[in-house]
């Protein structure tokens, strides 16, 4: 009789096992199903109904949206907003009519491409959007942190105590200036595609439009040219945009992943691929970046290579910037995550140290400043930073042909970088 009792208390327990179990996973179930409904729902606000769609060789599919529906219209600050199709005046004077639409000259220099243009363009009046897939989306640690950097991945270069290197996990090879009052910044800075050693590190080269102290309410705009497997799915070297008022706590985001930026260019997509991209002894291939305040409207604008200005933030997503900027910073970021509690291996740059110099060294070349009679002026006072130089580092020099330049990036992890 006691071993039937036992045998009762057995079937009872795996009973309530079974049935724990079962509401777990349906728990589970319900989790994952809600996170789904979370992810569609974010990719529709997203991704705007297009007119025509482009499918591109490396697999982005480029939307092409009506300019007046793009994402930085879900902005309530800019529902009434008026477009503004060209900037009222550019750093080397009044801004030309013609500014938009030209042509690169085939005999002056490469015009730079996106692998997206092999497949088509989109028409007039349109702009490219690089349409967010629900993988993207999946990658990032929620819904709401899908295209944001991380807290206080900005380079600080008094900050270069002991106890704070790579304390947020991010190294940075740059060339800065500050004490002054700056209304833009320019740069052309050679395209390479650095090794990234774990899929949720970057590597990056831009410049950074830097307003605020560099505590809760850090103004930034910046651009440039990233890998980020955790962003894109892929390794491939890609055009960015970036921009937030706050440290990048609750606002801005990469490219047009939230509503800010405003395209106005059908030509260039955020977030797409670029190529060619340089190679090591080889052909060098390079972009140029000029983001500058526009006296008139106040609003910050973006020009990539001669051709093409792309769009602007407007003045009112920002509060230091609104003003003008008090930092401006050009180089190269990595995320460190200490793989194997070593040294990460992602690349810098080329991934090569700058001493090797041209063809080797990845580099920035006629770094100017916009002051404020909207004039671009060679910088005064350059200073350069880097948590450490085993790791990745920076060289700056002058010249007749690049103004003032610097190499700068690194392999990562080597025998004195561990």
């Amino acid at each position: 009789m006691g071993s039937s009792c036992g045998c009762g208390v057995t079937l009872v327990l795996v009973f309530c096992l079974w049935g724990v179990l079962i509401s777990l996973s349906s728990a589970a179930r319900l989790s994952a199903s809600r996170q789904k409904l979370e992810v569609a729902k974010h990719l529709n606000r997203l991704n705007k109904p297009p007119v025509k769609t482009i499918q591109s060789p490396d697999g982005d599919t480029i939307d092409c949206v009506p300019i007046s529906k793009q994402p930085a219209f879900d902005h309530p600050f800019l529902k009434d907003h008026k477009i503004q199709t060209r900037p009222s005046f550019h750093p080397e004077g009044l801004f030309e009519e013609n500014k938009l639409s030209e042509k690169p000259d085939a005999k002056t220099h490469t015009p730079i491409t996106q692998l997206w243009h092999a497949n088509g363009r989109c028409p007039e009046d349109t702009i490219p959007v690089r349409r967010a897939k629900e993988e993207d989306v999946l990658r990032a640690s929620s819904v709401k942190r899908y295209g944001r950097k991380k807290h206080r991945a900005i380079p600080k270069p008094r900050s270069a105590e002991p106890d704070l290197i790579n304390q947020s996990g991010h190294q940075h090879a740059i060339a800065y200036v500050e004490g002054d009052k700056y209304y833009g910044a320019k740069a052309t800075l050679n395209v390479w595609e650095p090794r990234i050693q774990q899929p949720n590190e970057f590597s990056l080269s831009q410049l950074w439009i830097l307003g605020g102290s560099f505590g809760q309410d850090l103004n930034s705009i910046e651009a440039g040219w990233q890998v980020s497997p955790d962003l894109y799915g892929d390794n491939n070297t890609r055009l960015f945009t970036y921009w937030t008022s706050d440290a990048y706590q609750a606002t801005g985001c990469y490219n047009l992943l939230c509503s800010g930026f405003i395209q106005v260019n059908s030509e260039i997509a955020m977030g797409a691929t670029i190529s060619p991209v340089s190679a090591y002894r080889n052909s060098q291939f390079d972009i140029s970046i000029l983001i500058w305040k526009d006296p008139k409207e106040g609003h910050w604008w973006m020009q990539f290579g001669n051709d093409y200005v792309l769009g602007y933030w407007p003045s009112f997503l920002f509060s230091y910037l609104a003003d003008s900027a008090s930092m401006i910073e050009w180089g190269g970021e990595v995320v460190n995550s200490e793989p194997d509690g070593q040294h990460t291996s992602t690349q810098m740059g080329s991934g090569h140290f700058p001493e090797e110099g041209f063809g080797k060294a990845s580099y920035f070349r006629n770094i100017q400043v916009v002051d404020s009679s909207n004039n671009l002026k060679a910088p005064k006072g350059i200073g350069t930073f880097t948590e450490q130089s085993n790791c990745y580092d920076v060289q700056t020099g002058s010249n007749g042909d690049w103004g003032h330049y610097f190499y700068y990036g690194g392999p990562g992890k080597n025998p004195n970088c561990q």
